[in-house]
């Protein structure tokens, strides 16, 4: 787990932030305390899924589906808002790592505890497939290690199979290759034998450190899958046979979850896990991760030392101990008519110096004609009031889950020289006079340099971020500059401004897409207007992809 940085969110609902744990396709994962201390994994997703409608009904059904599953050897879902600008939900936390992680560091897992980890795993697919829904994405990284068992964790992708028209894209395989069926890698019907296929690939990783099936890229592994038979070499007896079975190309000739779950543990998987199922090494690194969570600071500021009672212990024996209110448990029982009334809690918990509390409660405002289209980061959410805090304007809150450490782009142009100003901030042709007379082909002293403010669009109603741009003296159809856009959760679009008109009183530029950036960023040009304001620069665009985004720019000095 990784500590948050400065630019990330404290809160999330009503959960505080308390460290990063991981990011996937989907989104990041953030280790969570409730204000009861109640410890959970917050998945946040990606924020360019915002404004899919297609995504957002997705994923308010899979959540419904998810919080069915609350068997044993799974991670129930507590808590979700699938309606805020940012969706997200939240699952018990348990202290462990991946099986992925735990092959990593420690190697191969023994037969033993491959045994009990398929049997878990078998009977938690069972209770999955009895509700109708498919897991779909079973691999090591969706299996924890607890010391109580293993457990399945991320239905974040199940689906009802009796479900109604597919929410996803025709064509789309939804999975992880070398763990995906081969039903499911040609598009075909996915049943709960799916899942079984996926098992046998997780019981030969854990058993030998690799995958049934390697290839040096996607398109590779995945011809594999369909068409080769799987690499056990290395496994022998009865867990070699059950992982041959369950990696059947025919689905129905894959045994049924329960019969693995039998054939492993015939006494049930809590019998082989009673007593200790984990390897030593194995056990150390979850006791020590079990401490470390416990020991995180929450932020909170709590005295130390000895505290004084007000009043002193009373013991009636007759008062059963489990009754808080009752008189001598803690002391006398309450006033209920006391002569002025309690404070008032405070609405929301104290927030962490130097860092931003986001609230997700607020509806999304959505993109008139947006639907099905590739959108900017920049218009996927508004934070109401959060970014107040500490001056920090509009910046990003969070980095992207696409985007590896460190924004490329993001306040790296250098501010060129130009003009001296006059007292009033206005550019001066170097007399102290405004320069409004610009030479032929050459652009204004006013517009040089580098510019940087708060960006909002839908009619200024949607903050959507901070734009940051450095312009150049160029000529007509040479590059004016770049634009970087950064939206609250940090995700970066950098534009590639072309100088297509200039006149005395504003410039007009081509803006089109960088390559390299991630897919929630508007690839389409667009035309944009920057005209002096003052001592500033505003910005107009007429994508109505962006909704129309509008900027004040200052001069970065």
């Amino acid at each position: 787990m990784r500590p948050l940085d400065v630019d990330e969110p404290a809160t999330v609902g009503p959960y505080r932030l308390l460290g990063r744990l991981g990011s996937g396709g989907m989104g990041r994962v953030y280790l969570g305390r409730s204000a009861g201390g109640r410890t959970v994994a917050v998945k946040i997703v990606h924020p360019h899924f915002a404004l899919d409608e297609e995504f957002r009904a997705r994923f308010r059904r899979e959540v419904a589906a998810a919080r069915r599953v609350g068997g044993a050897w799974t991670a129930p879902v507590l808590d979700a808002d699938p309606d805020a600008p940012v969706p997200w939900v939240a699952t018990a936390y348990a202290a462990g790592p991946s099986l992925a992680a735990a092959v990593t560091d420690t190697g191969p897992l023994p037969a033993h505890t491959v045994r009990a980890l398929g049997a878990g795993l078998a009977e938690a697919l069972t209770a999955v497939h009895e509700l109708g829904l498919v897991h779909r994405d079973v691999k090591p990284s969706n299996v924890l290690l607890t010391l109580d068992g293993p457990l399945l964790i991320d239905f974040g992708i199940a689906r009802a199979t009796d479900g109604t028209a597919s929410l996803t894209s025709t064509g789309v395989s939804v999975g992880s290759p070398g763990y995906m069926s081969p039903e499911q890698i040609l598009g075909q019907g996915v049943t709960g034998a799916a899942d079984v296929f996926s098992l046998g690939a997780v019981l030969t990783y854990a058993a030998t450190g690799d995958p049934p099936f390697r290839g040096d890229s996607s398109a590779a592994l995945l011809y594999q899958v369909v068409h080769e038979q799987p690499e056990l070499s290395t496994m022998s007896g009865e867990l070699r046979a059950l992982a041959a079975a369950c990696l059947a190309k025919d689905p129905a000739a894959r045994p049924a979850p329960a019969a693995v779950s039998r054939s492993l543990a015939p006494d049930g998987a809590a019998r082989l896990i009673t007593g200790g199922w984990l390897p030593g090494p194995l056990v150390e690194q979850v006791s020590r991760s079990a401490v470390h969570v416990l020991n995180l600071d929450t932020g909170e500021t709590v005295a130390s030392g000895p505290v004084a009672f007000d009043t002193p212990s009373q013991t009636e024996p007759s008062v059963p101990a489990a009754s808080a209110t009752a008189a001598g448990a803690f002391g006398p029982p309450p006033d209920m008519n006391p002569a002025e009334p309690p404070p008032e809690p405070p609405a929301e918990p104290p927030a962490v110096p130097g860092r931003v509390s986001v609230s997700m409660a607020a509806a999304a405002t959505p993109v008139e004609g947006a639907r099905g289209r590739r959108l900017s980061c920049t218009v996927v959410l508004a934070v109401a009031g959060a970014l107040a805090l500490g001056g920090l304007g509009l910046g990003a809150l969070l980095r992207p889950w696409s985007q590896q450490d460190g924004d490329a782009g993001a306040g790296s142009a250098p501010s060129l020289s130009h003009a001296p100003t006059a007292a009033s901030g206005a550019p001066t042709d170097g007399t102290g006079a405004p320069d409004n007379s610009p030479s032929p082909g050459t652009i204004p002293a006013r517009y040089l340099g580098t510019w940087q403010g708060p960006a909002a669009a839908l009619d200024g109603n949607l903050p959507i971020g901070t734009f940051r741009v450095t312009v150049h003296r160029v000529g007509i159809g040479e590059e004016l500059g770049r634009l970087t856009q950064t939206d609250q959760l940090g995700g970066v679009c950098t534009d590639i401004l072309t100088l297509k008109q200039m006149t005395p009183t504003k410039l007009i530029a081509t803006s089109t897409g960088a390559k390299g950036n991630h897919g929630g960023c508007d690839p389409a040009p667009h035309q944009i207007q920057l005209t002096p304001v003052g001592g500033n620069l505003k910005y107009t665009s007429d994508s109505s992809a962006e909704g129309n985004p509008v900027a004040v720019l200052s001069e970065v000095k």
